[in-house]
Protein backbone atom coordinates (compact mmCIF):
# COMPACT_ATOMS: atom_id res chain seq x y z
CA UNK A 1 0.00 0.00 0.00
CA UNK A 2 0.79 3.97 -0.21
CA UNK A 3 1.82 5.25 2.40
CA UNK A 4 3.24 8.73 4.14
CA UNK A 5 5.86 7.68 6.95
CA UNK A 6 7.99 9.48 8.94
CA UNK A 7 11.81 8.63 9.42
CA UNK A 8 12.95 11.28 11.11
CA UNK A 9 11.10 14.39 12.86
CA UNK A 10 12.16 17.29 11.06
CA UNK A 11 10.77 20.75 10.38
CA UNK A 12 8.21 20.34 7.80
CA UNK A 13 9.52 22.89 5.37
CA UNK A 14 11.99 20.11 4.67
CA UNK A 15 8.95 18.30 3.67
CA UNK A 16 10.55 15.17 5.91
CA UNK A 17 7.33 12.65 4.92
CA UNK A 18 8.22 10.20 2.49
CA UNK A 19 5.62 8.69 0.23
CA UNK A 20 6.52 4.98 -0.09
CA UNK A 21 4.97 1.72 0.11
CA UNK A 22 4.86 -0.47 2.34
CA UNK A 23 3.13 -3.82 3.66
CA UNK A 24 -0.90 -3.73 4.31
CA UNK A 25 -1.00 -4.70 7.84
CA UNK A 26 -2.64 -7.75 9.23
CA UNK A 27 -5.17 -7.18 11.74
CA UNK A 28 -4.73 -8.86 14.91
CA UNK A 29 -7.33 -10.69 17.57
CA UNK A 30 -9.36 -8.03 17.73
CA UNK A 31 -8.60 -5.67 15.27
CA UNK A 32 -10.19 -4.32 12.32
CA UNK A 33 -8.36 -3.80 8.70
CA UNK A 34 -9.76 -0.49 7.41
CA UNK A 35 -9.47 0.93 4.07
CA UNK A 36 -8.79 4.80 4.44
CA UNK A 37 -10.38 7.31 2.29
CA UNK A 38 -10.25 10.33 4.04
CA UNK A 39 -7.83 11.41 6.87
CA UNK A 40 -7.80 15.04 8.23
CA UNK A 41 -4.57 16.45 9.11
CA UNK A 42 -4.35 18.17 13.08
CA UNK A 43 -2.16 20.08 14.80
CA UNK A 44 -1.11 17.30 16.36
CA UNK A 45 -0.10 15.85 13.45
CA UNK A 46 2.63 19.06 13.04
CA UNK A 47 3.56 18.55 16.54
CA UNK A 48 4.64 14.73 15.79
CA UNK A 49 6.49 15.14 12.69
CA UNK A 50 8.53 18.25 13.89
CA UNK A 51 9.23 16.57 16.84
CA UNK A 52 8.16 19.07 19.25
CA UNK A 53 6.38 15.54 20.82
CA UNK A 54 8.95 12.96 22.20
CA UNK A 55 9.80 9.97 19.16
CA UNK A 56 7.69 7.32 20.60
CA UNK A 57 7.67 4.82 17.27
CA UNK A 58 10.38 5.27 14.52
CA UNK A 59 9.37 5.49 12.00
CA UNK A 60 5.89 6.12 12.12
CA UNK A 61 2.93 6.80 9.88
CA UNK A 62 1.25 10.25 11.14
CA UNK A 63 -2.71 10.61 10.92
CA UNK A 64 -5.54 10.09 13.46
CA UNK A 65 -8.96 11.80 12.21
CA UNK A 66 -9.10 8.69 9.95
CA UNK A 67 -12.37 7.79 7.93
CA UNK A 68 -12.80 4.51 5.73
CA UNK A 69 -14.44 0.92 5.41
CA UNK A 70 -13.93 -2.09 7.31
CA UNK A 71 -12.19 -4.15 4.76
CA UNK A 72 -10.93 -7.05 6.86
CA UNK A 73 -11.36 -8.34 10.40
CA UNK A 74 -9.75 -10.06 12.33
CA UNK A 75 -9.94 -12.71 14.92
CA UNK A 76 -12.75 -12.56 17.30
CA UNK A 77 -13.62 -9.10 15.87
CA UNK A 78 -17.37 -9.16 15.30
CA UNK A 79 -19.06 -5.86 15.97
CA UNK A 80 -19.21 -5.07 12.32
CA UNK A 81 -19.67 -5.98 9.06
CA UNK A 82 -17.07 -5.87 6.29
CA UNK A 83 -17.80 -2.30 3.91
CA UNK A 84 -19.15 -0.78 7.47
CA UNK A 85 -18.20 2.81 7.54
CA UNK A 86 -15.58 4.04 10.35
CA UNK A 87 -13.67 6.43 12.19
CA UNK A 88 -10.64 6.13 14.00
CA UNK A 89 -8.99 8.45 16.42
CA UNK A 90 -6.32 9.50 18.69
CA UNK A 91 -7.19 7.40 21.36
CA UNK A 92 -6.18 3.76 19.69
CA UNK A 93 -6.04 1.66 22.69
CA UNK A 94 -6.21 1.81 26.70
CA UNK A 95 -4.78 -1.12 29.11
CA UNK A 96 -8.75 -1.14 31.07
CA UNK A 97 -7.05 -1.94 34.17
CA UNK A 98 -5.21 1.38 35.20
CA UNK A 99 -7.22 3.57 38.30
CA UNK A 100 -7.63 5.52 35.65
CA UNK A 101 -9.60 3.41 33.08
CA UNK A 102 -11.54 1.81 35.77
CA UNK A 103 -13.32 5.30 36.94
CA UNK A 104 -13.84 6.39 33.32
CA UNK A 105 -10.86 8.97 32.95
CA UNK A 106 -9.51 6.19 29.79
CA UNK A 107 -8.21 9.30 28.50
CA UNK A 108 -5.88 9.62 31.34
CA UNK A 109 -4.41 5.66 30.91
CA UNK A 110 -1.38 5.12 32.40
CA UNK A 111 -0.56 2.73 29.38
CA UNK A 112 -2.43 4.11 26.15
CA UNK A 113 -1.39 3.56 22.34
CA UNK A 114 -2.22 6.83 20.16
CA UNK A 115 -2.91 6.83 16.59
CA UNK A 116 -0.59 8.24 14.69
CA UNK A 117 1.96 8.71 17.10
CA UNK A 118 2.46 5.32 19.20
CA UNK A 119 1.66 2.93 16.36
CA UNK A 120 0.52 3.74 12.33
CA UNK A 121 -2.29 6.17 11.44
CA UNK A 122 -4.07 6.99 8.83
CA UNK A 123 -2.00 9.06 6.35
CA UNK A 124 -2.22 5.53 4.38
CA UNK A 125 -4.14 3.46 2.05
CA UNK A 126 -4.46 1.18 5.25
CA UNK A 127 -4.88 0.93 8.71
CA UNK A 128 -5.33 -1.46 11.80
CA UNK A 129 -7.23 -0.78 15.05
CA UNK A 130 -8.72 -2.57 17.98
CA UNK A 131 -12.66 -2.83 17.02
CA UNK A 132 -14.01 -1.55 20.60
CA UNK A 133 -11.77 1.70 19.83
CA UNK A 134 -13.50 2.60 16.25
CA UNK A 135 -16.51 4.87 15.70
CA UNK A 136 -19.48 4.06 13.67
CA UNK A 137 -19.33 7.28 11.23
CA UNK A 138 -23.35 9.06 11.04
CA UNK A 139 -24.81 8.15 7.47
CA UNK A 140 -25.60 12.29 7.41
CA UNK A 141 -21.80 12.71 7.17
CA UNK A 142 -19.43 12.16 4.02
CA UNK A 143 -16.36 10.81 4.64
CA UNK A 144 -14.54 13.71 3.87
CA UNK A 145 -17.34 15.98 6.49
CA UNK A 146 -17.02 13.40 8.78
CA UNK A 147 -12.59 12.98 9.09
CA UNK A 148 -12.17 16.09 11.01
CA UNK A 149 -14.96 15.33 13.67
CA UNK A 150 -12.66 12.55 14.89
CA UNK A 151 -10.15 14.99 16.92
CA UNK A 152 -10.91 18.53 15.92
CA UNK A 153 -14.27 18.05 16.89
CA UNK A 154 -14.35 15.64 19.99
CA UNK A 155 -11.60 17.54 21.60
CA UNK A 156 -13.29 21.07 20.96
CA UNK A 157 -16.24 19.05 22.26
CA UNK A 158 -14.67 17.69 25.56
CA UNK A 159 -13.23 21.05 25.95
CA UNK A 160 -16.58 23.04 25.80
CA UNK A 161 -17.91 20.54 28.32
CA UNK A 162 -14.75 20.88 30.54
CA UNK A 163 -15.69 24.78 30.27
CA UNK A 164 -18.60 24.65 32.26
CA UNK A 165 -20.05 27.22 29.59
CA UNK A 166 -24.05 26.91 30.29
CA UNK A 167 -26.97 28.63 27.75
CA UNK A 168 -26.55 32.53 28.01
CA UNK A 169 -23.09 32.28 28.55
CA UNK A 170 -20.09 34.28 26.92
CA UNK A 171 -17.44 31.80 25.82
CA UNK A 172 -13.91 33.01 24.11
CA UNK A 173 -12.16 31.39 21.23
CA UNK A 174 -7.85 31.86 21.48
CA UNK A 175 -7.36 30.78 17.94
CA UNK A 176 -9.74 29.43 15.44
CA UNK A 177 -9.24 26.28 13.28
CA UNK A 178 -10.07 22.83 12.68
CA UNK A 179 -11.74 22.42 16.28
CA UNK A 180 -13.02 26.11 16.87
CA UNK A 181 -14.82 26.22 13.63
CA UNK A 182 -16.80 22.89 14.88
CA UNK A 183 -16.94 23.76 18.67
CA UNK A 184 -18.64 26.99 18.07
CA UNK A 185 -21.68 25.08 16.14
CA UNK A 186 -21.59 23.41 19.34
CA UNK A 187 -21.58 26.48 21.37
CA UNK A 188 -24.47 27.82 19.12
CA UNK A 189 -26.70 25.31 19.37
CA UNK A 190 -26.75 25.51 23.13
CA UNK A 191 -27.71 29.03 23.07
CA UNK A 192 -23.95 30.21 23.87
CA UNK A 193 -22.60 33.67 22.72
CA UNK A 194 -19.16 32.69 21.25
CA UNK A 195 -16.65 35.61 20.49
CA UNK A 196 -13.14 34.67 18.48
CA UNK A 197 -9.54 36.49 19.00
CA UNK A 198 -7.32 35.01 16.20
CA UNK A 199 -4.65 36.92 14.03
CA UNK A 200 -5.57 35.92 10.78
CA UNK A 201 -8.70 38.21 9.10
CA UNK A 202 -9.50 35.08 7.44
CA UNK A 203 -10.01 32.98 9.99
CA UNK A 204 -12.21 35.98 11.70
CA UNK A 205 -14.32 36.23 8.59
CA UNK A 206 -15.07 32.21 9.20
CA UNK A 207 -16.07 32.94 12.64
CA UNK A 208 -18.45 35.42 11.88
CA UNK A 209 -19.51 33.69 9.32
CA UNK A 210 -20.34 30.78 11.41
CA UNK A 211 -22.14 32.56 13.94
CA UNK A 212 -19.45 34.20 16.35
CA UNK A 213 -20.81 37.52 18.21
CA UNK A 214 -17.48 39.56 17.69
CA UNK A 215 -14.18 38.80 16.71
CA UNK A 216 -10.87 40.44 16.92
CA UNK A 217 -7.04 39.94 16.92
CA UNK A 218 -5.63 37.35 19.25
CA UNK A 219 -4.59 39.52 21.88
CA UNK A 220 -7.71 42.20 21.26
CA UNK A 221 -9.94 42.12 24.51
CA UNK A 222 -12.82 41.47 23.94
CA UNK A 223 -15.83 44.00 24.24
CA UNK A 224 -17.46 41.93 27.44
CA UNK A 225 -16.42 39.81 29.95
CA UNK A 226 -16.32 36.27 29.84
CA UNK A 227 -17.78 32.99 31.45
CA UNK A 228 -15.15 30.82 29.84
CA UNK A 229 -12.60 30.75 27.38
CA UNK A 230 -10.82 27.90 24.95
CA UNK A 231 -7.71 28.37 23.82
CA UNK A 232 -6.78 26.26 20.99
CA UNK A 233 -3.96 28.01 19.51
CA UNK A 234 -0.67 26.45 21.12
CA UNK A 235 0.71 29.59 22.34
CA UNK A 236 1.54 29.80 25.93
CA UNK A 237 1.66 33.85 25.67
CA UNK A 238 -1.63 33.77 25.03
CA UNK A 239 -3.14 32.70 28.65
CA UNK A 240 -2.33 35.96 30.45
CA UNK A 241 -4.76 37.33 27.88
CA UNK A 242 -7.31 34.89 27.95
CA UNK A 243 -7.07 35.48 31.96
CA UNK A 244 -7.87 39.14 31.45
CA UNK A 245 -10.88 38.73 29.39
CA UNK A 246 -13.01 36.05 32.22
CA UNK A 247 -15.08 37.39 34.46
CA UNK A 248 -15.01 36.34 38.48
CA UNK A 249 -15.08 32.80 39.00
CA UNK A 250 -14.05 31.75 35.38
CA UNK A 251 -12.72 28.98 33.38
CA UNK A 252 -9.96 29.06 30.56
CA UNK A 253 -9.80 25.23 28.82
CA UNK A 254 -6.01 24.88 26.82
CA UNK A 255 -7.09 22.59 24.41
CA UNK A 256 -3.77 21.79 22.89
CA UNK A 257 -1.73 18.36 23.72
CA UNK A 258 1.50 20.74 23.00
CA UNK A 259 1.96 24.44 23.70
CA UNK A 260 5.25 27.26 23.85
CA UNK A 261 6.08 28.41 26.95
CA UNK A 262 3.89 30.18 29.30
CA UNK A 263 4.85 33.53 30.46
CA UNK A 264 5.08 34.46 34.26
CA UNK A 265 1.60 36.94 34.85
CA UNK A 266 0.28 38.50 37.95
CA UNK A 267 -1.68 36.84 40.25
CA UNK A 268 -4.56 39.38 40.14
CA UNK A 269 -5.00 37.46 36.59
CA UNK A 270 -5.82 34.11 38.46
CA UNK A 271 -7.71 35.37 41.84
CA UNK A 272 -11.49 35.77 42.28
CA UNK A 273 -11.55 31.78 41.64
CA UNK A 274 -10.53 32.15 37.72
CA UNK A 275 -9.41 28.68 37.09
CA UNK A 276 -7.03 26.86 34.29
CA UNK A 277 -6.91 23.55 33.35
CA UNK A 278 -5.93 21.53 30.43
CA UNK A 279 -7.54 18.80 27.98
CA UNK A 280 -5.45 15.30 27.89
CA UNK A 281 -7.10 13.69 25.10
CA UNK A 282 -10.67 12.03 24.64
CA UNK A 283 -12.79 9.15 26.01
CA UNK A 284 -14.31 6.66 23.81
CA UNK A 285 -18.08 8.42 25.53
CA UNK A 286 -17.09 11.88 24.18
CA UNK A 287 -16.53 10.56 20.75
CA UNK A 288 -20.11 8.56 20.90
CA UNK A 289 -21.40 11.49 22.35
CA UNK A 290 -19.87 14.06 20.02
CA UNK A 291 -20.71 12.10 16.97
CA UNK A 292 -24.83 12.36 18.27
CA UNK A 293 -24.82 15.94 18.29
CA UNK A 294 -22.85 16.27 15.27
CA UNK A 295 -25.45 14.64 13.65
CA UNK A 296 -28.41 16.29 15.26
CA UNK A 297 -27.21 19.95 14.91
CA UNK A 298 -26.02 18.92 12.08
CA UNK A 299 -22.23 20.43 12.08
CA UNK A 300 -21.10 21.07 8.98
CA UNK A 301 -17.72 20.95 8.45
CA UNK A 302 -15.10 23.27 5.99
CA UNK A 303 -12.47 21.63 4.12
CA UNK A 304 -9.62 21.76 1.92
CA UNK A 305 -8.51 18.76 0.34
CA UNK A 306 -5.20 17.20 -0.36
CA UNK A 307 -4.53 13.68 -2.25
CA UNK A 308 -2.02 11.76 0.19
CA UNK A 309 0.75 12.50 -1.51
CA UNK A 310 0.73 15.75 -1.05
CA UNK A 311 0.81 15.43 3.04
CA UNK A 312 4.04 17.49 3.46
CA UNK A 313 2.53 20.77 1.57
CA UNK A 314 -0.93 20.20 3.87
CA UNK A 315 1.25 20.30 6.86
CA UNK A 316 3.08 23.31 5.83
CA UNK A 317 -0.43 25.46 5.12
CA UNK A 318 -1.53 24.15 8.15
CA UNK A 319 1.73 25.54 10.31
CA UNK A 320 1.32 28.19 8.04
CA UNK A 321 -2.39 28.98 8.84
CA UNK A 322 -3.62 29.07 5.45
CA UNK A 323 -6.46 26.55 5.69
CA UNK A 324 -9.68 27.62 6.72
CA UNK A 325 -11.31 25.17 8.71
CA UNK A 326 -9.56 21.54 8.19
CA UNK A 327 -7.28 19.81 5.98
CA UNK A 328 -7.62 16.20 4.72
CA UNK A 329 -6.10 14.09 3.31
CA UNK A 330 -8.03 12.00 0.07
CA UNK A 331 -6.74 8.82 -0.51
CA UNK A 332 -7.52 6.86 -3.71
CA UNK A 333 -6.19 3.78 -3.83
CA UNK A 334 -3.27 2.62 -6.54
Amino acid sequence: MKACILKTPAPVETNPLAFVDVPVPEPAAGEVLVRVTHCAVCRTDLHVVEGELRRRKSPVIPGHQVVGTLHKAGPGAQKFAVGARLGIAWLHHTDGTCEYCRSKEENLCDDPAFTGYTVNGGYAEYIVAPEDFVYEIPESFSDEQAAPLLCAGIIGFRSLRLSGIRAGGKLGFYGFGAAAHLAIQVALHWNVEVYAMTRDVRHQRLALDLGAKWTGDTFEEPPVKLNAAIVFAPAGAIIPAALNALRKGGSLVLGGIHMSPIPSFSYDLLYQERAIRSVANNTRQDGKDFLSIAAEIPIRTHVQLFPLQDANRALNALKNDAIEGAAVLKIDPQ
